[in-house]
């Protein structure tokens, strides 16, 4: 995976990072369709009975909604902001949020394929330990001033009116036109991020060494780990995500590597956990509910995510249901990204929905203003170039895995 010439890695890494994008593409234009139609169809007061109060029957609507409605951590950032905005509760909205990116079919059939099913229980318990720690977090915060700012910035930033008939609404092209506008919007917002952290992600994956990753979690490979030991390899499993950063679905090959170089099962809960704290989602939190509301979240996120892994280590210890640390294959670099199964036809799928919608907006003569964020600051600015600069690279590693005849 490591050895060869420069050449052949950075043909392995354009092939990765594209190979994770194609993975998730079909989950991102769910996300994105979901969010999309929830703009534009469901009206405030429906959400405010529904998931208006962080009371439990509203949290459980949320975490189901979220379990229905599974999708990628940009995806489900659109949802939730969209939850948030119709005027669901900041609990519930965060409750959906997890659960969409936690609480996920497809995400427990993948770390059974790379891990053990101690981990797959790990991630169902996890993602429900995760709701309840944020719900406390709130609770004991209140935080009423900066869910009020929040709700302004996201009427400043993304405002639109009510819809008058969503019944009539749904049934008409010009409501499946602003569902088509919407759509472009959410991926507008995050091209940018999704382009650079997948190519960084592929980049990541085919130069750095797994002697790196064993060296920054502290104790890594020992047999016997002591409680600072874990608790350090929990704390540095959101940074190693940081760096790493592919999503709920693509960071698993990488989990997977840290199990198998010694990392607890902890370090490695924290790891897949972290999806939802890295520097991309806090950007889009930011742009959608400002600067303190993102921080806000992200502290409540490390905090749960935290907790969560540290209880699941010592609860299944307890139970004497910790997995070992025997050598497993699954190298990330060694999958088979592009082939006939699921992916291909979920991905067509889902691209001629999306090309459906598309055509919708740019033909018909519908109301579609609001939701468009001028891009802002020197920050979009950066990122636009680094994501051009992605492009430049992903296409130079696919002439070099051409030339050096990689498949």
């Amino acid at each position: 995976m490591h050895d060869g010439s420069f050449f052949a890695l950075w043909g392995e890494a354009a092939r990765t990072s594209l190979g994770f994008l194609w993975m998730a593409l079909w989950a991102f234009a769910l996300g994105y369709v979901i969010s999309a139609m929830i703009q534009v169809f469901v009206t405030r007061e429906r959400m405010k009975q529904s998931m208006g109060e962080a009371g439990a029957k509203s949290v459980g609507l949320a975490t189901f909604f979220g379990f229905i409605s599974s999708s990628c951590s940009f995806a489900a950032l659109a949802t939730t902001k969209s939850l948030f905005k119709k005027g669901a509760g900041l609990v519930p909205s965060l409750a959906f949020l997890l659960a969409s990116t936690n609480l996920v079919v497809e995400l427990g059939i993948v770390i059974a394929v790379f891990l053990a099913w101690q981990f797959v229980v790990g991630e169902y318990l996890g993602g429900l330990l995760l709701i309840g720690i944020v719900w406390l977090y709130v609770r004991l915060t209140k935080p009423d001033d900066l869910v009020e700012e929040a709700r302004e910035h996201v009427e400043e930033e993304d405002g639109d009116g009510e819809v008058p008939d969503w019944k009539e609404l749904i049934r008409s092209r010009e409501g499946w036109a602003r569902v088509g506008h919407r759509y472009a919007m959410e991926w507008k917002m995050v091209w940018k991020d999704v382009t650079f952290g997948f190519t960084v992600a592929g980049i990541i994956a085919a130069f750095v060494p797994p002697s790196f990753f064993q060296t920054l979690f502290v104790g890594a490979g020992s047999d016997s780990l002591s409680f600072f030991e874990v608790l350090i390899q929990t704390l540095v499993g959101p940074v190693a995500a940081f760096f790493t950063f592919i999503g709920s679905m693509g960071n698993i090959p990488l989990a997977a590597l840290l199990f198998d170089n010694g990392v607890s099962f902890a370090g490695v809960m924290a790891f897949i956990f972290s999806d939802l704290v890295v520097f991309p989602v806090l950007r889009i939190n930011a742009k959608y509910y400002g600067w303190a509301m993102a921080l806000y979240i992200l502290g409540g996120l490390l905090l749960a995510l935290v907790g969560a892994a540290l209880l699941l280590h010592y609860g299944f210890a307890l139970a004497g249901l910790l997995p070992d640390t025997a050598s497993r294959s699954g190298s990330v670099t060694d999958q088979t990204f592009f082939s006939v199964d699921y992916k291909l036809f979920l991905n067509a799928a889902f691209l001629a929905v999306s090309g459906v919608l598309l055509w919708l907006w740019r033909s018909t003569d519908a109301e579609t203003s609001g939701g468009e964020m001028a891009d802002k600051g020197w920050i979009e600015r950066v990122l636009f170039w680094l994501a051009l600069a992605s492009y430049v690279w992903l296409a130079g590693g696919l002439v070099a895995l051409l030339v050096t005849g990689g498949a």
